[in-house]
């Protein structure tokens, strides 16, 4: 029980030092405190707020690797912060050996500051971890996606819907590339579970997997082009370019457009409206009523 108030404790003491702005919230209305509401806390870590609660009260006395996690993300907690976190809760913190969904301080800071270009994050598993307004905006609000559903891999060879469409040699980059990365993954996060674990689920679903991965197969990410089909804002081209974060094996995604092209326009379209749809039959976070596009994302 002592563990379980001190967790409590730090878990409001980092809740509270953080501006509701600096994690793209909006600071109006009463406030007792300048920081995070429990419920806004919640938000940002897919969590109830009952569960926010009843941890900071000390009543949940066992939270999971993965509620850890998530937490420290939306408290954007610091490397040392988040061990202390896991050792507050009596789990071991993720290995070398394991995957890490930790963000430094740097890539949130280059979310907030360029959020004139639609950004993502993901893990070297292409697990998707944070993104930007635009972004959602670009593909919908993936808040409440969990699990295989924010795999990029798992989607693309599932088949779950997609905006984004490929010719068929993008696709077959794209593929390379992403089939190569999880090959490279497997060899620096042995002691991965869920990461076997995907491997293992996609030779059961895809025989397309299977070929790439039996073949050897290795790619690259290089610059490309992307076709994102909004259902508001049609089809838009972007340049797009995968970054990785040095020291933490992150993968940032960016979708570019030429100053004064269409797409920047539309792009533009997309910041004033956000999420929102302008059409009674347009349903966020679906693919577009229009021609559908490939499976890529």
């Amino acid at each position: 029980m002592s563990e379980s108030r001190e967790l409590g404790r730090a878990l409001h003491g980092w809740r509270d030092r953080i501006a509701p702005a600096t994690v793209g919230l909006p600071a109006g209305g009463v406030r007792r405190a300048a920081g995070l509401r429990r419920e806004e806390l919640a938000q940002l870590a897919g969590l109830s707020v009952d569960y926010i609660t009843r941890l900071e009260q000390g009543r949940a006395t066992s939270p999971s690797a993965q509620v850890l996690s998530a937490l420290a993300r939306a408290l954007r907690l610091s490397a040392a912060e988040r061990e202390y976190l896991f050792l507050l809760a009596d789990q071991p913190a993720p290995g070398p050996g394991q995957l890490s969904a930790h963000v430094p301080p740097g890539v949130r800071r280059l979310l907030d500051q360029l959020d004139g270009s639609p950004l993502s994050v993901h893990d070297a598993a292409w697990n998707l971890i944070l993104w930007n307004p635009l972004w959602a905006a670009l593909f919908g609000d993936l808040s409440a996606l969990r699990g295989r559903e924010r795999n990029i891999v798992w989607r693309h060879f599932s088949g779950l819907p997609s905006r984004v469409s490929h010719t068929p040699e993008q696709e077959a980059r794209f593929e390379a590339a992403m089939v190569g990365d999880l090959r490279a993954a497997t060899a620096r996060y042995p002691a991965d579970a869920g990461l076997r674990s995907l491997i293992k689920d996609l030779r059961g679903v895809s025989t397309d997997f299977v070929r790439l991965w039996d073949t050897g197969i290795v790619g690259v990410h290089e610059s490309d082009t992307k076709t994102v089909h909004h259902p508001d804002a049609g089809a838009i081209t972007f340049d797009c370019d995968v970054l990785t974060a040095p020291g933490s094996d992150l993968r940032i995604v960016a979708y570019t457009a030429a100053p004064g092209s269409d797409a920047a326009d539309r792009l533009r379209l997309l910041d004033v409206i956000g999420t929102q749809t302008m059409t009674e039959d347009s349903t966020p976070g679906q693919g577009p009523s229009r021609p559908s596009p490939s499976r890529s994302s």
